[in-house]
């Protein structure tokens, strides 16, 4: 017998992935009680998406998740491409030792549901997941949204003060309410195949367009955990996608590849699917009290690894906003912006996505004319190479955003512009060393550079960066300030991008922005 489900909840969670589970994990730790339902009968199986990016890892921290992912996950800064069997790129993402994590760790998917869940259960009962369920039908009704859940035990009703889809590509929530993503869908197919080999190589992203191991196709490799290698290679466009993905057809080109590029230790597979590039997204996260995260939002390439990525900025957007409004500190409208903001996000992830897409799967005979003249170029010439960049994720600046305040005066740095993921800083606290996005991910944070004001009553929190524990000189540097004694607020919002900033200790400018920009009710 599973535990009963309740009648009545404040959100309830269609889809325990990744996304799903970590909007789990964030609620629980802003004291909101929720349900979450998984069609499964526990996490993944296979390694999906496995690349968690800078933001990603800030984002589990959060919820205390992000040491398990670093300890498990293997980090790593760039990576190579190859034209055949020459190297046309090595590429190195920006990293430098003070950051708190690397720009990226590989780790299969599998793990981050399971640390995001544990997150959730630490947080004193307030999640609970329904395995092996799921939702059938969705019905807006007064103050909320009522859904059916299949159950082991049959079905069941709840009424859930707001629902957020976050049940994938094939969205039954999203079916319910009639919605259909929008954008494009491209041709060309990956088989994805996890192997188990030992290898001594460094830990790089690898890819080889063409290898002589399968001429005509394209290869991705990533090491991951557990002596794992991830490998996706394109089929042919009159490759039976059925076919494909028989361990008969795909050992063979496996085997052939790991020959070429001298990897000789037995191996064995472990998992075998097949993918094809997608750029579509809804025009609309928000439908009254169902909102939409992750793939049943939109979907996007995997080529610059924004898929997971992305999904996980959403629940960081989300969650605090929905805590607010369900505990009447904010009013309802504040839910609008987590799609207008999250919405925009998603259209710059495809825009980036789309290009490298086009350059791993050309659509046509002139992508791949191109794409054949740039990797020949990128041979001989330095300034070619940059077209091959596979721009990996990077946190969107939120442009026009309704919580964005007006820009006050002149800042050297546009790095902590309204809108912008606040940036990082090593900074010297009383009990050592810390970085300063740290302190984010709860609740408002007022940084002020000089005596800080109280701003207890209004809920933010308030700390002070004094040009003695600022002394790499990075926080006033990157936050936009004339010089390490220059009197000045900035307002970091709970999912840390800056609100607002303003020259002086006058706190007025900064309480109007809570009153202004609606996110006081």
């Amino acid at each position: 017998m599973t535990s009963p489900l309740p009648s009545t909840i404040p959100v309830l969670i269609a889809g325990g992935g990744p996304v799903g589970l970590t909007l789990s994990a964030l609620l629980s730790r802003q004291g909101i009680a929720h349900l979450v339902v998984e069609a499964d009968e526990g996490y993944c199986s296979g390694s999906r998406a496995i690349c968690m990016s800078r933001r990603s890892q800030e984002i589990l921290g959060w919820v205390g998740a992000d040491a398990p992912l670093v300890a498990k996950g293997l980090s790593w800064v760039g990576g190579r491409s190859h034209w055949r069997n020459t190297e046309v790129l090595h590429f190195q993402m920006p990293s430098e030792p003070t950051q708190r994590f690397a720009p990226m760790v590989n780790i299969q998917q599998f793990y981050v549901e399971e640390f995001a869940h544990r997150a959730a259960q630490a947080a004193g009962g307030l999640a609970q997941v329904a395995w092996g369920s799921r939702v059938t039908a969705v019905r807006p009704v007064a103050g909320g949204v009522q859904v059916e859940v299949q159950t082991p035990d049959g079905p069941r009703s709840v009424q859930a003060a707001y629902l957020v889809a976050c049940d994938g590509g094939r969205s039954t929530v999203r079916e319910q309410l009639g919605l259909q993503l929008e954008g494009t869908q491209y041709d060309g197919k990956y088989v994805i195949v996890d192997i188990v080999q030992k290898t001594r190589r460094d830990v790089e992203r690898l890819a080889w367009f063409d290898p002589p191991s399968n001429p005509g196709s394209t290869i991705l490799m990533h090491r991951q955990p557990d002596d794992v290698w991830r490998i996706d290679y394109q089929i042919r466009d009159d490759e039976d996608p059925v076919e494909a993905v028989k361990p008969e057809n795909v050992l063979p080109r496996v085997q052939s590849h790991l020959n070429m590029i001298g990897e000789t230790e037995p191996w064995e597979p472990l998992w075998i699917s097949i993918y094809n590039a997608k750029c579509l997204t809804l025009p609309s996260y928000r439908h009254g009290r169902v909102l939409f995260a992750g793939d049943a939002a939109h979907l996007v390439p995997i080529f610059g690894v924004r898929g997971l990525n992305s999904g996980l900025d959403d629940a960081g957007n989300l969650a605090w906003k929905l805590a607010r409004v369900l505990r009447g500190e904010s009013p309802e409208g504040l839910l609008d912006s987590y799609s207008t903001e999250r919405v925009h996000a998603t259209r710059e992830n495809i825009a980036y996505g789309a290009k490298s897409t086009e350059f791993m799967a050309p659509p046509n005979f002139a992508y791949r004319l191109m794409r054949e003249a740039t990797l020949r170029l990128a041979v001989s010439d330095a300034q070619v190479r940059s077209l091959i960049n596979p721009r990996q994720s990077s946190p969107v600046t939120y442009v026009g955003s309704p919580l964005n305040t007006a820009p006050a005066g002149d800042w050297t740095s546009a790095l902590a512009a309204p809108g912008a993921p606040a940036p990082e800083a090593l900074l010297q606290g009383a009990q050592g060393p810390f970085h300063l996005t740290s302190r984010f991910g709860h609740g408002f944070v007022c940084l002020a550079f000089g005596d800080p004001p109280d701003l207890q009553d209004v809920g933010v929190d308030t700390l002070a960066i004094a040009p003695d524990a600022d002394t790499l000189g990075q926080a006033w540097q990157r936050y936009g300030l004339a010089g390490p004694n220059e009197p000045a607020l900035v307002l970091v919002r709970p999912d840390g991008y800056v609100m607002g900033r303003w020259h002086g200790l006058d706190p007025a400018p900064l309480r109007a922005a809570l009153k202004d920009t609606g996110v006081f009710a």
